[in-house]
């Protein structure tokens, strides 16, 4: 017995001090990995409005209550805003799918970029592709975006990835969400 509790006490010993190392390691570290994805979206916000010179935040609580809206950023050059980027989150297949869509201030997709997501990998995962990707790029944002897997050809029709339609829906989702609210709230800012 007296053997049973001394194993049971070097093993508390052992995890807690393993626990403490882990809690103090994730405390140094938090602060980096913070400053890397910030310097990560600031990479995405130049990719996505490259005329861009400055990028503010929007926080105004109204445009972030809605549908996959996470963050919203201006982007300005000579005190005059260029576009505007939009984070998104859409329910995909196998989780969220966070997002970035660029949109110039005369209502043009000047891109889209695929961050983290939990997608199928090999088929899922294609959704960040370029060739799935860029169909959005330089098209208007009058319309709603469709997904389509039967090649139907218009402004509005997104090809779909075979066997992957969930995942395409959720970016089409995505970019449609950002779409309304530049269309609604932003455009005439």
């Amino acid at each position: 017995m007296r053997e049973i509790i001394k194993l049971g006490l070097i093993l508390l010993i052992i995890t807690s001090v393993a626990g403490l190392i882990l809690g103090i390691t994730n405390d140094i570290t938090q602060e980096i990995i913070q400053e890397r994805a910030l310097e990560e979206t600031r990479e995405a916000l130049v990719t996505l409005l490259p005329e861009a010179e400055e990028f503010d935040i929007i926080e105004e609580a109204e445009l972030l209550d809605r549908r996959f809206i996470q963050e919203i950023y201006s982007g300005s050059k000579n005190g005059e805003i260029v576009g505007y980027t939009i984070k998104v989150n859409p329910q995909g297949y196998d989780g969220r799918i966070e997002m970035l869509v660029g949109i110039s201030s005369e209502g043009t997709i000047t891109g889209v970029k695929i961050g983290d997501h939990t997608e199928t990998p090999g088929l899922g995962s294609k959704i960040a592709d370029a060739s799935y990707i860029d169909q959005f790029v330089d098209r208007g944002t009058e319309e709603e975006f469709i997904s389509t897997l039967g090649g139907e050809t218009g402004e509005q029709y997104i090809e779909a990835i075979s066997g992957a339609t969930v995942s395409s829906d959720a970016v089409v989702d995505g970019v449609n969400s950002a779409r309304s609210l530049f269309v609604e709230e932003l455009q005439d800012r």
